[in-house]
Protein backbone atom coordinates (compact mmCIF):
# COMPACT_ATOMS: atom_id res chain seq x y z
CA UNK A 1 0.00 0.00 0.00
CA UNK A 2 2.59 2.21 1.15
CA UNK A 3 4.31 1.74 -2.53
CA UNK A 4 0.97 2.80 -4.37
CA UNK A 5 0.97 5.74 -2.56
CA UNK A 6 4.57 6.40 -3.38
CA UNK A 7 4.26 5.36 -7.08
CA UNK A 8 0.94 8.28 -7.46
CA UNK A 9 3.31 10.71 -6.09
CA UNK A 10 5.76 10.49 -8.48
CA UNK A 11 2.98 10.39 -11.44
CA UNK A 12 1.82 13.89 -10.17
CA UNK A 13 5.30 15.35 -9.73
CA UNK A 14 6.14 14.10 -13.41
CA UNK A 15 2.84 15.29 -14.43
CA UNK A 16 3.81 19.00 -12.78
CA UNK A 17 7.47 18.59 -14.67
CA UNK A 18 6.15 18.57 -17.72
CA UNK A 19 3.02 21.09 -17.14
CA UNK A 20 6.25 23.38 -16.25
CA UNK A 21 8.42 22.68 -19.16
CA UNK A 22 7.77 24.70 -22.25
CA UNK A 23 4.90 27.04 -20.74
CA UNK A 24 6.43 30.79 -21.99
CA UNK A 25 5.39 33.70 -20.38
CA UNK A 26 5.29 37.22 -22.50
CA UNK A 27 6.67 39.65 -19.84
CA UNK A 28 8.85 42.69 -19.08
CA UNK A 29 11.25 42.77 -16.47
CA UNK A 30 10.92 45.89 -14.81
CA UNK A 31 13.93 46.77 -11.92
CA UNK A 32 12.98 49.77 -9.84
CA UNK A 33 16.88 50.88 -9.48
CA UNK A 34 17.20 54.61 -9.46
CA UNK A 35 14.24 56.00 -11.62
CA UNK A 36 13.34 52.19 -12.79
CA UNK A 37 14.55 50.20 -15.53
CA UNK A 38 13.08 47.44 -18.05
CA UNK A 39 16.12 45.22 -18.87
CA UNK A 40 17.26 45.11 -22.81
CA UNK A 41 19.06 42.36 -24.77
CA UNK A 42 20.32 44.85 -27.62
CA UNK A 43 20.82 43.33 -30.93
CA UNK A 44 24.76 43.48 -30.54
CA UNK A 45 24.63 41.45 -27.23
CA UNK A 46 24.78 44.30 -24.85
CA UNK A 47 22.39 44.10 -21.90
CA UNK A 48 21.38 47.42 -20.52
CA UNK A 49 18.10 49.11 -18.44
CA UNK A 50 15.55 50.97 -20.61
CA UNK A 51 12.79 53.23 -19.62
CA UNK A 52 10.98 51.86 -22.88
CA UNK A 53 9.57 48.51 -22.08
CA UNK A 54 11.42 45.15 -23.76
CA UNK A 55 9.09 42.10 -24.13
CA UNK A 56 11.11 38.99 -23.01
CA UNK A 57 9.83 35.30 -23.17
CA UNK A 58 10.43 33.69 -19.79
CA UNK A 59 10.03 29.91 -20.15
CA UNK A 60 10.80 27.38 -17.48
CA UNK A 61 13.60 24.44 -18.50
CA UNK A 62 13.41 22.77 -15.33
CA UNK A 63 11.93 23.37 -11.62
CA UNK A 64 12.71 27.16 -11.03
CA UNK A 65 14.69 27.29 -13.70
CA UNK A 66 14.03 29.75 -16.50
CA UNK A 67 15.44 31.57 -19.52
CA UNK A 68 14.87 35.20 -20.52
CA UNK A 69 14.39 35.50 -24.51
CA UNK A 70 14.62 39.10 -25.43
CA UNK A 71 12.01 39.17 -28.70
CA UNK A 72 13.08 42.37 -30.08
CA UNK A 73 16.66 41.13 -30.73
CA UNK A 74 16.29 37.34 -30.74
CA UNK A 75 18.76 36.68 -28.19
CA UNK A 76 19.00 34.94 -24.33
CA UNK A 77 20.20 36.86 -21.30
CA UNK A 78 23.12 34.92 -20.89
CA UNK A 79 26.00 35.05 -17.59
CA UNK A 80 29.42 33.85 -18.35
CA UNK A 81 31.90 33.31 -15.61
CA UNK A 82 33.03 36.41 -14.38
CA UNK A 83 29.74 37.17 -13.68
CA UNK A 84 28.84 39.64 -16.98
CA UNK A 85 25.68 39.81 -18.86
CA UNK A 86 25.89 39.30 -22.57
CA UNK A 87 23.21 38.31 -25.37
CA UNK A 88 23.67 35.00 -26.58
CA UNK A 89 22.20 33.86 -29.92
CA UNK A 90 22.59 30.01 -28.63
CA UNK A 91 20.58 28.53 -25.62
CA UNK A 92 23.56 26.71 -23.67
CA UNK A 93 23.98 26.07 -19.89
CA UNK A 94 24.91 30.36 -19.55
CA UNK A 95 21.50 31.38 -20.65
CA UNK A 96 19.85 29.15 -17.42
CA UNK A 97 18.58 31.26 -14.36
CA UNK A 98 17.26 30.22 -10.62
CA UNK A 99 13.96 32.07 -10.57
CA UNK A 100 13.76 33.27 -7.00
CA UNK A 101 10.59 34.90 -5.36
CA UNK A 102 11.76 36.98 -2.55
CA UNK A 103 9.39 38.35 0.14
CA UNK A 104 8.61 41.47 -1.70
CA UNK A 105 6.90 39.88 -4.34
CA UNK A 106 10.21 40.51 -6.89
CA UNK A 107 12.34 38.12 -8.40
CA UNK A 108 15.81 37.26 -8.16
CA UNK A 109 17.62 35.73 -11.17
CA UNK A 110 20.66 33.71 -9.87
CA UNK A 111 22.66 32.13 -12.20
CA UNK A 112 22.56 28.64 -12.55
CA UNK A 113 25.64 27.68 -14.31
CA UNK A 114 27.36 29.66 -11.76
CA UNK A 115 25.90 29.91 -8.17
CA UNK A 116 25.75 33.09 -6.22
CA UNK A 117 25.97 35.45 -9.41
CA UNK A 118 22.85 37.22 -10.10
CA UNK A 119 21.27 39.57 -13.09
CA UNK A 120 21.53 43.15 -11.63
CA UNK A 121 21.12 46.97 -12.89
CA UNK A 122 22.85 50.03 -11.27
CA UNK A 123 20.72 53.05 -10.70
CA UNK A 124 22.51 54.33 -14.36
CA UNK A 125 20.99 51.18 -15.89
CA UNK A 126 24.22 49.58 -16.74
CA UNK A 127 24.36 46.18 -15.75
CA UNK A 128 26.43 45.03 -12.80
CA UNK A 129 28.36 41.74 -13.10
CA UNK A 130 26.89 39.03 -11.04
CA UNK A 131 29.53 38.55 -8.53
CA UNK A 132 29.59 41.78 -7.48
CA UNK A 133 25.68 41.69 -6.23
CA UNK A 134 23.57 39.84 -3.95
CA UNK A 135 19.63 39.49 -3.32
CA UNK A 136 19.79 42.11 -0.48
CA UNK A 137 20.31 44.32 -2.77
CA UNK A 138 17.84 46.45 -4.81
CA UNK A 139 19.42 46.18 -8.16
CA UNK A 140 18.79 42.53 -8.09
CA UNK A 141 14.87 42.81 -7.74
CA UNK A 142 12.94 42.69 -10.62
CA UNK A 143 9.29 42.64 -11.22
CA UNK A 144 7.96 40.36 -14.25
CA UNK A 145 5.10 42.32 -15.72
CA UNK A 146 2.51 41.53 -17.98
Amino acid sequence: MASDKKASFLEVTAKDGEYLLGIKRLRRLYCNVGIGFHIQVLPNGKITGVHNENRYKISPVERGVVTLYGVRSGLFVAMNDKGKLYGSGHYNDECKFKENILANNYNAYESAAYPGMYIGLSKMGKSKRGNRVTPKMTMTHFLPRI
